[in-house]
């Protein structure tokens, strides 16, 4: 295993890790997972440059903008929560409540 992709490997089990065992607040949710989407932006950032293969090339873009737009929803969710319910709290979150 070279170092790149234990890097990039361990920055998204770490990501997941967090997102699995730290869920108290939405926050760190939304932060897990932006973790984990920039290792996934690295990884194949540094994979199409290591294959100097041009059809990829545009693969990095189109991650980092759903990325933006994952990020986007996920604070506009985090500021609709944090007005009706009163915190960010995921236990105070009810599903079967509208």
């Amino acid at each position: 295993m070279t170092l790149f992709s234990f890097t990039t490997s361990s920055m998204f089990i770490l990501g997941l890790a967090g997102l699995t065992f730290h869920r108290v607040h939405l926050l760190s949710a939304l932060l897990c997972l932006e973790g984990m989407m920039l290792s996934l932006f690295l990884a194949l950032s540094l994979w199409t440059l290591q294959f100097n293969s041009t059809n990829f090339s545009a693969s990095p873009l189109l991650l980092l903008t759903f990325s933006a737009c994952e990020a986007s929803v996920g604070l506009a969710l985090l500021v609709a929560t944090a007005r009706t319910h009163g915190s960010d709290r995921l236990f105070t979150l009810n599903l079967l409540q509208c």
